[in-house]
């Protein structure tokens, strides 16, 4: 399999049932799975929530409703499970984890030279 470089922000689209939306996403090798945030799942139209997960992160330990989004990143569209969780007071509406970052992509930083 081919593998695709990717920096530590990218541009994701993900495709709802009331439309897609590009959105620049924080990509994180040390998160499990993607989160969005419950804005743009409510902007684009999340199918149905497939269950419940207790999730631990950086604000501490809550429970989160997982859904199956279309995605794409770098021209590679798939299916992956996200869980919503609000993201309002963080720089990106969207964060890639482990789930999505094992489908072939190589993240490595992007400096300018």
């Amino acid at each position: 399999m081919k593998q695709i470089n990717i920096g530590f922000k990218s541009k994701v689209t993900f495709y709802g049932k009331k439309k897609n939306k590009t959105v620049m996403a924080r990509i994180d090798t040390g998160a499990k799975r993607c989160s969005i945030d419950k804005k743009l799942a409510e902007q684009i139209g999340i199918g149905k929530i497939s269950k419940y997960i207790i999730v631990k992160s950086a604000s501490g330990t809550g429970k989160r409703p997982i859904v199956r989004l279309k995605i794409k990143i770098k021209g590679k569209a798939f299916y992956a499970h996200c869980t919503i969780a609000d993201r309002s007071r963080l720089k990106y509406p969207a964060l890639i984890g482990r789930n999505i970052l094992c489908k072939g992509f190589l993240v490595g930083s992007q400096r300018k030279k």
